[in-house]
Formats: C-alpha cells, sequence, structure tokens
C-alpha cells in the first residue's frame, strides 16, 4: 500500500504569508504522524553525518478557497481505505493551547467550518480524483 501513496496539501491563497507557512507546517507534521512510513526514516552521508528525511515523496501545495477545502475534507472523510486526512480549521487559530482545540472540538461541526487548509495521503488514484483541477500554489 505504501508505493502507491500519493500527498496534497490545499491551502487557502487568501491567507496572509505567515499564516499560510503556519497552516502548512501543522498539515504536513499531522501528514507524518498519521503515516510515518512517509518518513521516518534516517540517512547517513559518506562522513557518518545522520539525518532525518523530510519526505520519501513530492508534496505538492495546492490552491482553493475556503468552500471548496470544506468541500474536499467531507468528500475525503468518506474514503473507507486507509488514508490520512488533516484538516485546518479557520477557529484553531485563536485557541493557543491543543487542549483547548481538543475540548472544543466535538461541538463543532466541520461542515460548517471554515477549512484554510487541508492534508490528504492516500491511494494515487484517490487523491487525484479529488485535486485533479487544483492548481499549484505560486
Amino acid at each position: 500500500m505504501i508505493d502507491d501513496i500519493r500527498l496534497a496539501i490545499i491551502v487557502n491563497p487568501a491567507l496572509p504569508l505567515g499564516l499560510l507557512s503556519n497552516t502548512v507546517a501543522a498539515i504536513s507534521i499531522g501528514l507524518g504522524a498519521s503515516m510515518p512510513a512517509l518518513a521516518a526514516r534516517r540517512l547517513t552521508d559518506r562522513e557518518n553525518r545522520t539525518i532525518d528525511i523530510s519526505s520519501n515523496r513530492p508534496v505538492p501545495i495546492l490552491q482553493a478557497d475556503t468552500e471548496a477545502i470544506r468541500s474536499l475534507l467531507l468528500r475525503a472523510l468518506a474514503q473507507p481505505e486507509e488514508r490520512a486526512v488533516v484538516p485546518f480549521p479557520a477557529f484553531a487559530r485563536a485557541l493557543h493551547d491543543y487542549r483547548d482545540y481538543e475540548a472544543s472540538f466535538p461541538g463543532r461541526n466541520l461542515a460548517e467550518e471554515a477549512i484554510d487548509g487541508l492534508g490528504l495521503a492516500g491511494p494515487s488514484k484517490w487523491i487525484r480524483s479529488l485535486t485533479g483541477s487544483l492548481k499549484l500554489l505560486r
């Protein structure tokens, strides 16, 4: 299964650069934690210096508005196979302690929330079906 995994991160290009960068970083951590096989490796150079790899496959950063991202999220959550779906809801920015986010999440409805970004990892065909019409973030 891991050989056929594709990744995509979709963000709202209207976000200020700092928030956009933070959104991509937070989603990336979530994807890596959900599917450690994407990056849980080390490499050693000829001088015996060992590093942790960043990713073992490309991570395209695509763009869409919050409504399109929310729609993609809801479609992605219906995927029955092994996959990772990592959203970044806009309300999370106002919460500076993860415990507050965790506590407030059960009272939220993601179908009604603005979603600033979304990370997806799963079968190539599935990722392409969800993101094939989206443009790269530039």
